[in-house]
């Protein structure tokens, strides 16, 4: 275990020099949106360097069993939601009112306008087949599903209570399986929060983000056997007893099926916990911690999936950074940090205890100064976003979500977060053409995994699902280029797949593609498939047997593809190495129009 408190400096400055092959062409791609743009001949980034094992600086960490214990590992980070709510909704707002704040793109992207794999994100459905029984585990190995169904009395032993959240819940510890935090519902609506955890952390997991195995679990009461000396405590008021009593009364208001109660259970996740992490700024304290998270393509891409969920709860208590130690004690060093994301239930139109912010949620902030100085200018005459918003008749389970009052663009978290705030079309047609791969057939498979009794309810949940990411790509995949998976077919064929077309998202002669070298406007043939499958031939520029270098200028080509819908078109950048080798995929660039 390293010793040395020097080492963070001069390991973020090596972070730091690691990422400039993947910062510099990023930012310089969002700075030049022309076609004098011009990539290097290398391969693109996919794996972030940030997944390097580092030294963090050693400090006191003193704990009830080791009153001189010393951490290597980054300090803990608490994340108040007091404190986070006030800070996104009055200090940083004011800040950035007083100086001068710059939105710019995002950096953290490699040549081909994706984000590569990291600490905070792992390419999944984007870029390999995601089937229904993957997609029903979730972030859960085989091994870690619960049946509580036959499990034997006394043997699920409850060690701890819960100490933070504003719902009731404990840790249980499962032999074999290993540790788990079980949630309870809310009262007046059961299976509810269970749910929209359970949905939430598959799509979480799925869309490529670091999250714990969630899932809806069913057991008898009797399996549960309760460790002396717990205490319990909630987002606010003092600690508790966490006892029989407590205990008894959490299990007495669970939905039951039979006699089996439901709760949802969170896995423990691995490593050493060092706390939440905001959505902007960098940890200090973390030497890969290099690019500031507001900048961070796949925090403000976030956005979106929220929006689609109508996950209004997203925050920092919601985060939890876990520390990976190579060997050694936990909170050891080297190791690195894993960036998670963590409990969905504040979604799929859950509410507050009081109406009118309920029908606010996901339209304003609880508090908006942009709808404060509307009024204030209007007089109060203008028509608010949340005054039409009714129940859906019969279906009032899921209060406020819906497909007909959602608006992709508009849509608000509960109070402003610096990612969400800073997302620009890039980044939202980023995401969308990773929530594109989310096909019906999956998003069934989602609204079965919230394991509602009710077969209506699981019927109403999977059309909202379908309208509003029907929504989101409409919206997000019909402005920039929606063509992705591009690649070069030898010997000299570009060819990728239109996701908006493979969403049916307009007629299929709405379509009408067409490709051509820029500058010099020489056209193409293209080659249509299907399934949006779309590919432009290309002439060869350099003859072989010529002694011309591989990145040499005359090598270079530049493709620009329309689709006939998106507004902006594709650009693709070239190498051609020769007839024989073909062509070498080198950036790809979505200009807006």
């Amino acid at each position: 275990m390293a010793s040395d408190s020097h080492t963070a400096p001069a390991g973020r400055a090596r972070g730091l020099a690691r990422l400039l092959s993947l910062v510099v062409p990023a930012a310089l791609t969002a700075a030049c949106a022309a076609t004098d743009r011009s990539f290097p001949l290398r391969a693109p980034v996919w794996r972030d360097p940030d997944l390097t094992p580092v030294t963090a600086p050693c400090h006191r960490a003193p704990d009830k069993k080791d009153p001189a214990h010393v951490s290597c590992a980054p300090d803990v980070r608490d994340a108040t939601l007091i404190w986070d709510g006030l800070d996104n909704l009055l200090f940083r707002p004011a800040s950035e009112a007083l100086g001068v704040v710059t939105g710019g793109e995002s950096i953290d992207v490699n040549s081909l306008d994706e984000v590569p794999d990291s600490s905070w994100f792992t390419n999944r459905i984007g870029v390999r087949p995601l089937g229904l029984e993957e997609l029903d585990l979730g972030a859960c190995a085989p091994s870690q599903v619960l049946d509580g169904t036959d499990a034997a009395d006394g043997t699920w032993v409850v060690d701890k209570g819960k100490t933070g959240g504003s719902t009731s819940g404990f840790r249980v510890n499962v032999p074999g399986k290993g540790k788990y935090l079980f949630k309870a519902d809310d009262l007046d609506t059961p299976e509810h929060s269970s749910a929209a955890q359970a949905i939430g952390g598959r799509v979480l997991y799925a869309a490529g983000y670091f999250t714990a195995c969630e899932q809806v679990v069913l057991f008898r009461p009797s399996v549960l056997k309760l460790a002396p000396g717990l205490r319990s405590k909630h987002n606010f008021g003092g600690e508790q007893d966490f006892d029989a009593k407590a205990l008894d009364a959490i299990v007495e208001h669970l939905p039951r099926q039979g006699p089996f109660v439901r709760m949802v259970a969170s896995a423990w996740l691995p490593g050493y916990n060092v706390g939440a992490f905001r959505f902007e700024g960098a940890r200090d304290d973390d030497p890969n911690d290099v690019v500031p998270h507001e900048d961070r393509r796949e925090l403000r891409g976030l956005r979106l999936l929220a929006a689609w969920l109508d996950r209004h709860d997203t925050r920092a208590g919601n985060t939890v950074d876990m520390w990976m130690a190579e060997r050694g004690a936990p909170d050891g060093s080297p190791g690195h940090v894993v960036h998670n994301q963590i409990d969905t239930s504040e979604a799929l139109g859950s509410t507050w205890d009081w109406e009118p912010i309920s029908v606010r949620l996901g339209r304003s902030y609880v508090v908006d100064w942009g709808d404060l100085a509307g009024d204030f200018v209007s007089l109060g005459a203008r028509r608010r976003a949340w005054e039409t918003v009714r129940r859906t008749p019969g279906q009032e389970f899921f209060a406020y979500y819906n497909v007909e009052d959602f608006d992709p663009e508009a849509w608000k978290n509960e109070y402003p977060v610096a990612s969400f705030s800073r997302m620009t079309e890039r980044d939202g047609a980023w995401m969308a053409r990773i929530l594109a791969r989310f096909t019906p057939e999956l998003v069934g498979g989602l609204a079965l995994s919230g394991r509602l009794t009710d077969p209506r309810r699981t019927a109403y949940l999977r059309s909202v699902l379908d309208g509003r990411l029907e929504r989101i790509l409409g919206r997000y995949l019909t402005r920039l280029s929606p063509i992705a998976d591009v690649r070069v077919e030898a010997p000299s064929r570009v060819c990728g797949v239109d996701l908006a077309e493979w969403r049916g998202l307009r007629a299929p002669d709405r379509f009408r593609y067409a490709a051509r070298i820029v500058p010099g406007g020489q056209w193409l043939p293209v080659e249509r498939r299907a399934g949006g499958q779309v590919c432009a031939v290309l002439p060869h520029v350099v003859a072989d047997g010529r002694a011309t270098p591989d990145d040499s200028p005359e090598r270079y080509v530049r493709v620009r593809v329309d689709d006939g819908v998106a507004s902006g078109a594709l650009l693709v950048h070239l190498y051609d190495l020769g007839p024989v080798r073909g062509y070498v995929l080198a950036g790809l660039e979505r200009p807006e129009p």
